[in-house]
């Protein structure tokens, strides 16, 4: 006869986070990241998303708390990264990101009029897609979508700016 183990309160494992994984998730991040500040905003970051998602009850199985969490851990510091490498493309070129410098104004303008020519949900789509880069799941969040609607008018919103563009700035033949 086997006994099974006794359920666990949820707040009592979230209670003993900081205890159990806070220091691991630090020296995985400063491994990484090299920054003792940057390691403690990813060691905060985790146990904040942590323990979101487990009083959303994201996770059915106790037993796999230690890889869900470094999980979490992983993305944070993935998260961090990229944002440090445009941080200091951005440093280096002395400057806010402006178009690049072979835009000419037709194209730029050929690119605002394709973008107005997108309906305002596919505009905010593709800005948080490609400027703000945010994943699939990160804009049906903000926007109280299904992630795979995300994904179809992302699709749409790209051919139809991609038609819009090239007829803008294909020459016409006569």
């Amino acid at each position: 006869m086997m006994l099974e183990p006794e359920p666990v309160e949820i707040e009592e494992v979230i209670g003993r986070l900081p205890a159990d994984f806070g220091d691991r998730i630090y020296f995985i991040a400063l491994r990484d990241l090299r920054s003792p500040a940057a390691a403690d905003d990813v060691r905060s970051e985790t146990m904040l998303r942590a323990i979101r998602a487990l009083r959303d009850g994201a996770l059915q199985n106790q037993a796999a708390l230690p890889g869900f969490v470094l999980g979490i851990a992983r993305n944070v510091i993935r998260e961090q990264q990229r944002s440090a490498s445009r941080y200091d493309e951005i440093e280096a070129a002395g400057q806010p990101q402006s178009p690049s410098p072979t835009v000419d104004s037709a194209e730029r303008e050929a690119l605002k009029m394709a973008l107005e020519r997108l309906d305002p949900r596919e505009r905010e789509i593709i800005r948080y897609a490609f400027y703000d880069d945010l994943s699939r799941d990160e804009i049906s969040a903000k926007m109280g979508i299904m992630p795979d609607r995300v994904r179809l008018v992302k699709s749409r919103a790209l051919k139809s700016f991609r038609e819009f563009y090239l007829r803008l700035t294909t020459p016409r033949q006569k």
